[in-house]
Parts: structure tokens; sequence; C-alpha cells
């Protein structure tokens, strides 16, 4: 019966539960209604058949003392006649003695005694004659509370019977309208349910079979297709209503949606991962990569940059250039992202930031792309900058260097060709000096003529040696010797100066393939340059240290004097140039240097001011100069590695 009733659809199983319940209700009310019409009708034929039976035996009091029986038998039929429900009346004395019936075909003997009035009161029995069913009355005939007889009257009870099935009828009538109208209302009512809840399905189904059908699967059933699956979960459920449709459905999407919500998290995992390992190799990575949004603010930037502009990358997030760069730089540079957003156009250039208190000038190599939607429109712009400045300075060494070697070839030429007229000058002012005493003017102005080209031929013989056309004898040596040599030379004249030397030196001893007189001739220049730059008392440090791994050894030369511009600090290894004031020095000493450590496989550079460690480490004072550092860094020899 179970299995019966969940195999119907939900509108039969509606209008069959508000028909069982209207019907029910109305059975119940309907019973409700009769008996309780029923016994209003029956307490009301009594009281009326106690009624009747009274006043007859009021009326039947007279003719009875006078034993008037015509009196008496015309009173019982007129009662009859008057009364269609009256079935008998008869009126019997005191000796149970019938004086007046209505019975036409003799008075029935066995009803006299079928009710008696005990206590002079009306008694009301029921007597069932087979046939139908009567009410009969017995009321006592008093004088004087002394009983001269008794009254008796039979209603039926069929009038009481034909009102009741009337009644029946009526309710009856009543409670199928009311049945055929919730029929109808709950067919209709059925009908908007159902036709929502196959909509739902329906909506259902498609969403399934649409959206979520494709991606399921779970990993013990791969060959089995999302599609068979759905059939088979509708085809092999239990067939019943559209509830039950609707569940299966839910079913099949739960277990949709749980295979979906797997593959997502899995998705997510796998996601996670990528964007995990790409952000590790962005930030490895020492370019600065970042990503501007529509807006020009930045939706993504490696490590590297962050730490560039000194914030976290989650402060940067939703910047603009404006919040990191001054004014003009901030404003270039969100142009030409507004342009590559506008056009699609690549930009790639080379870009130099200005130096700052903390950091000198710095070159970068700039290439900016579009980043393309799905739409194939612009939705950002890619950013990545490489720092170049060291290349540009290798860049600026190569020139240097080819201008040196085109300017040392033009100097050997011109001092081979000044060395000779000028040995002739020097020799003939000598020859002329013994012609006169040295009182004499002219002996005086031979002097000088002397002195000045003693000045010409050094000048010749640095210019020789900045062609590097004498020859070089290259021996092994020690690194430190030639160093200590040089200080120990020019340690009392500096200290007379007020200006203190301090070494630092590897005590390792390395060795080098050089030339020792050249070498004392570089370190010469370093420390008389250094003097130079000192004012008034100052601090000269020189310390060396050994590398192993490059096989290289570096003297740095260390002085607290004026130091030089930043923007000069390229170019003082130029012949000719000097920072020196007009007749005190000829530009060619660094030159010279330079040649010389090239001469040897090795490099010179200098730094001004000087960093804040050494500045610390040397614990100059505050008055003291910002400083120049020269490090001078010469390969070494083989037995060194030994």
């Amino acid at each position: 019966m179970t299995e019966i009733f969940s195999r119907l659809k939900f509108r039969t199983k509606i209008n069959l539960g508000l028909t069982l319940i209207v019907a029910f209700t109305s059975l119940i009310i309907a019973i409700f209604v009769i008996r309780m019409s029923s016994d209003a009708l029956i307490e009301q034929s009594r009281k009326r058949g106690e009624v009747l039976a009274g006043n007859l035996a009021l009326r039947a009091e007279n003719p009875l003392l006078s034993v008037d029986l015509l009196n008496l038998g015309s009173m019982v039929n007129e009662l009859k006649k008057a009364d269609d429900e009256i079935v008998y009346a008869f009126i019997m004395d005191d000796q149970n003695r019938v004086l007046a019936n209505t019975f036409s075909e003799g008075f029935p003997v066995q009803l006299k005694d079928a009710n008696t009035s005990e206590n002079n009161k009306i008694n009301i029995v029921t007597i069932d004659t087979g046939k139908k069913r009567i009410f009969d009355f017995a009321a006592p005939i008093l004088l004087s509370d002394k009983k001269l007889g008794t009254v008796r009257i039979g209603l039926s009870r069929s009038g009481i019977h034909a009102v009741v099935q009337n009644l029946i009828f009526a309710i009856f009538a009543l409670t199928g309208a009311v049945l055929l109208l919730a029929v109808l209302i709950s067919t209709q009512f059925a009908r908007q349910l159902t036709f929502r809840l196959g909509s739902l399905q329906k909506h259902a189904e498609d969403i399934v079979t649409t959206h979520l059908g494709p991606s399921l699967r779970k990993e013990e059933n791969k060959d089995i297709t999302f599609t068979d699956r759905f059939k088979r979960a509708i085809t092999h459920a239990p067939k019943g209503d559209e509830i039950q449709e609707l569940t299966d459905t839910f079913d099949a999407m739960a277990m949709s949606l749980a295979c979906h919500i797997e593959d997502l998290q899995i998705t997510e995992s796998d996601l996670t991962r990528q964007k995990e390992l790409l952000k590790t190799i962005i930030n490895v990575s020492p370019d600065f990569v970042s990503l501007l949004g529509p807006q020009l603010t930045y939706l993504a930037i490696n490590k590297s940059y962050a730490e560039h502009l000194g914030h976290t990358e989650d402060n940067i997030i939703g910047l603009t250039d404006d919040e990191f760069y001054p004014n003009e730089i901030a404003s270039a540079r969100m142009e030409e992202a507004r342009m590559v957003l506008k056009t699609g156009r690549i930009v790639n250039k080379e870009t130099r930031e200005p130096e700052t208190d903390d950091s000198p000038a710095r070159w970068f190599h700039t290439i900016r792309v579009p980043v393309y939607g799905q739409s194939n429109n612009i939705i950002g712009v890619l950013s990545t900058s490489r720092e170049i400045t060291e290349l540009k300075n290798y860049q600026a060494q190569l020139i240097q260097s080819q201008k040196m070697e085109s300017i040392g070839k033009l100097a050997g030429g011109v001092a081979h060709e000044i060395n000779t007229p000028l040995g002739i000058i020097l020799g003939y002012a000598q020859l002329l000096q013994d012609d006169f005493k040295p009182e004499d003017q002219v002996s005086k102005d031979l002097e000088i003529i002397e002195k000045q080209a003693r000045v010409c031929r050094k000048i010749v013989a640095d210019l020789l040696g900045f062609s590097r056309q004498n020859e070089s004898e290259k021996i092994t040596m020690c690194f430190n010797n030639s160093i200590l040599e040089v200080v120990q030379l020019v340690s009392h004249t500096f200290k007379l100066e007020q200006v203190e030397i301090s070494t630092e030196l590897d005590d390792r001893y390395p060795i080098i393939h050089g030339d020792p007189e050249k070498l004392k001739q570089v370190w010469l220049n370093l420390l008389s340059n250094a003097l130079e730059a000192i004012d008034e008392k100052g601090h000269i440090h020189i310390s060396t240290k050994l590398d192993t791994e490059s096989m290289t050894i570096t003297a740095v030369f260390a002085d607290s004097g004026h130091g030089v511009e930043p923007k000069n600090i390229n170019a003082i290894f130029d012949p000719f140039y000097s920072t020196k004031p007009v007749g005190k020095g000829t530009g060619l000493g660094l030159s010279v240097s330079f040649g010389i450590i090239k001469d040897h496989g090795g490099s010179i550079k200098a730094i001004s001011p000087l960093p804040r460690s050494l500045r610390r480490k040397l614990d100059l004072p505050e008055n003291a100069g910002p400083g120049t550092l020269f490090e001078v860094t010469v390969p070494l020899d083989e037995l060194s590695e030994e």
C-alpha cells in the first residue's frame, strides 16, 4: 500500500489528501449534527406528547366523573384527527378498564400494561410494534391527588425519522458540494505547486547536465561519464511523485557539486602551488618586476623592486608612482605606462636615476609590455627593469681605455719629437752658465731656463711613461713590500704636513709578477694626490686583501681630503685632466697610473665620498672631508697559488 501511494503523482496525492480531509471532516460534522438534531427532535416530540397527554387528562376529568363515555370517545377521536403523528389514544379508569379509544379494529389488550403512570406523574415508554416505534405517554387523571384514571397517547417516531432523513440528505448534499469545491481548489493548487516543482526540477536538470555534468568524475569511476551516471541515478531510482523526482535531481546535483568542489580544491591547490612557485621565481630575480593596472596602480611587485622602493610588497599594492618617486620622474613614468595602455606599443629604453644622498646615480634597462585580457583588450602593463650601472661603468672604462690608448700614442710621438730639441735647450743653457758669473742677471736667467727645461723634460718623461713606449721589466715581487717602501719614503714628509698614514696589509705576503719601480710610481702618485687633497690635518689609510678564489690582490688607498665631485669621478683618469689649481699639476699622474695598472693586467677605480662603514672604521672626525678611495686590483703570480 505504501509503495502504491509513493508512486502516485504529487497532484494526485494533494487531491486525494484534501478530499479525504474534507470527507472525514464532513462525516464527523454530519454525525454530530444528525445526532444533536435527532436528540433535539426526540426531546421536542416527548415534550409535545407530555403536553397532549396532560391536556387530555385535564379535559377528561369531568366526563370521567360523570361516566360520560360518549364525550370521552369524542375527545380521543378529535385528538387523533387533530394530529397525524398520534397513533392511538385511550382513557382508562382507576380499575384499568378502557372507557374510550381510537382503535377501530379492536383494542389490543397487551397495550394496557405496556405503560403505567407512577407517582401520579406522566410516564413515557417506547413501544416497538415491529413495524414502527411509538412513544407511549401515560398521564394520570387526578382529582385532589386522587387518581381517577389514566390517559394513554401513542406518538409515532416516523415523523422524527423523516425529518432526520431530510437533515442527513441536506448535510450530505452540502458536504458533497464542499468536497467538490475542495477538489477543484486542491486541483488548481496542486497544478500550480507541481508546475513550480516541475520548473525547479527542469532548471536543476539543466544546471546538472549543462554546467555540472562534464566535470562529474571520481578517481575510481573514470570510465563512467556523467550522463550515464545521471541517467542511471534517475532511471534506477524508485518512481514517485514530483517531490521524489526533484529529490533525485538534487541528489544528482549534490553528487555533481561534490565532485566539482573536489576538482576546485585540486585546482586551487595546483594554482596556489604554481602561484608560490612563480612568486618565488620572480622574487629571486634581481630585476625589478611590476604589474600596473588600468588606473596605473600597482597590482603586483617582486621583492627586489619593493626593497628598492623601501616598502613592503603589501604596502605598495594599490598605490601609484606618485607615492614613491619625485613629481617629475613619477609623471614621466605614468605617462609612459599610459601610452602603453593606449597604444599597446612596447617601451624598450635605458633610464638613469639621479644620485641621492644614500646612493650614486644608477642606470636601468627598462622594458614595458602591454598585458591583454580575454577579449584582447589591454588590461595592464608589465614592467621589468634591470640595473646596468656596472655595464655602463665597463663601457665607460672601455671608452676611457681606447681614448687613453689614442692619446698615449699621440703623446708618445710628441714626446719623442720634443725630447731632442729640449735636450739641446737644456745643454746650451748649462754651457752658457759657464760664461757668466753666478751673480750676473744673465746667469740667473739661464738658471730659470734650465729649471723650466727640466720641468718640460719631466713632462716629456711622464708622457713617455703614459704612452708605455719605454720598456717595463717585470719580476716576481712582493706586493706589500712595494707599498711599504713608498710609505717609509714619504712618511717623514707627510708627518711634517700633519697627515697620518696607517696601514692594514694582508699578512700572507702576496707575490705578483710586476715592475716594482712602476708600481712604486703608482703608489707615490696616489699618496701625493691624497696629500694635496687634505687641507690641514688628515688621515690616509692603506689596506691590502688577498682573494685566493679570484687569484687577485687588492690595495685600497683612502684619504680624508676634500674628495671628488661625483660628476667628475669618471674623468679623473683622463690625460691632462686635473682638479688641482693651475700650475699645480699636469693631469698625467692618474693617467700614467691607470696605464701602469692596466699593463699589469689589473684595474683601478675611484670612489668618493668614502663609504660610511670605512669612515666609522677610521674613526674620522665630523669635520673631516668626504674623502676619496682608490681601489687597485692586480692578478697574483702563479707562485702565490702554490
